[in-house]
């Protein structure tokens, strides 16, 4: 966008209308700030590649996906408290399609198996938990299936300037990318420089910071999100203020806003 510069006096020797002492406008200090604003967005810009792992084509169509890329990556599940799970046993009408809720302490109760502790375990290992405890109750070779019905264990918190904040389910292989999306994504104010991790591990509490820019142009890898992360998206709060002063002056600049929006 072309900014015009105000034109020097055609009169020689001709000195500024404003008298000592004067204040300036606050129409001029607007301007000032959006010409700043605009510089420092369009200095810039970014570039593709940077990680490793990432391979940049100058092509028109990227090449088609194989029948392995689209099968998502299996990531265990582990089972938590309050969880609903159900239950089969073939063969065994009483005993199949039977709707459980793992209790507050991790543990479920099943008909001839007793309460067994679930808690950190996958749906295939409570599996080969059952058919023992069935086997021990003499319940002839059983064959057990669990599958998860609901989860309300496994989540992540997406909070900051986002679409919508809240707290969202890990089902499979999430990454800060799909995380985000999930929450409806970012919005005119989010500052994607400034995007934390926080993550508990073997009780010690860890902090990441990402560019959101960097990642969608392949600077580095989306990091992976794990259940019970949350993550934090900063606040541009000088864009914010200078949304604020164009809802005062709007008839300044107006076509401002729209590169702003676009670049920053």
């Amino acid at each position: 966008m072309h900014i015009p510069l105000p034109k020097p006096s055609s009169k020689p020797g001709s000195k500024p209308s404003s008298k000592p002492g004067s204040k300036p406008s606050s129409k001029g200090g607007l301007a000032i700030l959006a010409c700043a604003l605009f510089l420092s967005a369009c200095a810039g810009a970014p570039r593709l590649g940077g990680d490793p792992a990432v391979t940049v084509i100058d092509a028109r169509q990227l090449p088609t996906p194989m029948r392995r890329d689209l099968t998502p990556e299996e990531i265990p599940y582990p089972v938590g408290p309050f969880d609903r799970l159900t239950v089969d046993v073939f063969g065994i009408p009483d005993l199949s399609n039977r709707q459980i809720q793992v209790d507050a302490s991790g543990r479920i109760s099943f008909p001839l198996a007793g309460v067994l502790e679930v808690s950190g375990k996958t749906p295939g290992e409570i599996e080969a938990l059952l058919a023992a405890r069935l086997q021990q109750a003499y319940v002839r070779d059983p064959h057990v299936t669990v599958n998860l019905k609901e989860t309300l264990s496994q989540f992540v918190t997406v909070e900051g300037t986002v679409q919508k904040p809240g707290l969202y389910p890990v089902l499979g292989h999430m990454t800060l990318l799909r995380a985000i999306a999930t929450a409806q994504g970012t919005t005119e104010f989010s500052r994607l420089d400034d995007v934390v991790v926080q993550r508990t591990v073997d009780g010690r509490h860890y902090a990441a910071l990402y560019n959101l820019n960097a990642i969608r142009h392949g600077a580095y890898a989306d990091p992976a999100i794990y259940a019970n992360d949350v993550v934090m998206v900063g606040d541009n709060h000088a864009r914010r203020l200078f949304k604020d002063y164009l809802t005062v002056f709007g008839a300044l600049a107006g076509p401002l806003v729209i590169v702003l929006d676009r670049t920053l």
